[in-house]
């Protein structure tokens, strides 16, 4: 954990982990960047647009038997809306995503791409139609969704950079059993994440959002 003052407002700034190097200052969200020469300043952030999610940032949880909190956020948006993309930092240092979509949740963790068959990595990579199946892990998986997305704002610490305006290309993957995957792609650069749907039931998460007309359940 380090503690910093942000380099445009002075507002301290905490990084709790080394492996997320990029921090909106929760005063002037400025978007800084850590690195070996310091803490520098790569643009600043739009405000987040109001929702009615139950999440927030310092909400807790436990999933598959591992304890988490929620530190960051990305807002995305495409034709038909927009949805959150939660950072969960777990006990152990690892992080994953949980996305908030239409009233349903999902945890996806980052994995490289060259743990897939590479007989179906290029149709995830440059090919994906919608409708078309691919075979993970031995898991028939079927192309749900291919389009372009764009980035409206994000806040909290990230392990990336996510400019206001940062356009990529998602591809969305199900399955029968509820497992799913999501292709995230810029220009070279792929981001594969593999995961399945959660209820907030399951994930019993504490520090929720109070939401005006909405009881909040016993856990949270």
């Amino acid at each position: 954990m380090l503690t910093v003052s942000c380099p445009n407002c002075g507002a301290p700034v905490t990084f709790r982990s080394a492996s997320l190097p990029n921090r909106v200052c929760d005063q002037c969200r400025s978007m800084l960047v850590r690195s070996d020469d310091g803490v520098g300043i790569a643009g600043v952030q739009a405000a987040l647009p109001f929702d009615v999610s139950p999440i927030r940032m310092g909400t807790r949880g436990r999933f598959d038997g591992r304890a988490f909190e929620v530190i960051g956020r990305v807002r995305w948006r495409w034709t038909d809306g927009s949805w959150n993309e939660w950072l969960c930092l777990f006990g152990d240092g690892s992080h994953g995503w949980l996305g908030e979509a239409m009233g349903q949740f999902m945890m996806t963790h980052e994995r490289a791409l060259d743990t897939i068959d590479p007989a179906w990595r290029l149709k995830l990579t440059r090919d994906a139609r919608v409708g078309d199946t691919v075979m993970l892990d031995g898991e028939e998986m079927t192309i749900a969704d291919s389009r372009e997305v764009l980035c409206i704002a994000a806040e909290g610490e990230l392990p990336f950079t996510a400019p206001p305006g940062w356009r990529i290309h998602s591809t969305d993957l199900r399955s029968g059993s509820g497992r799913l995957a999501n292709v995230q792609r810029d220009g070279s650069e792929v981001h594969f994440y593999d995961g399945r749907y959660v209820t907030l039931a399951e994930l019993k998460p504490t520090n929720l959002r109070a939401i005006e007309g909405w009881k909040a359940p016993v856990y949270g």
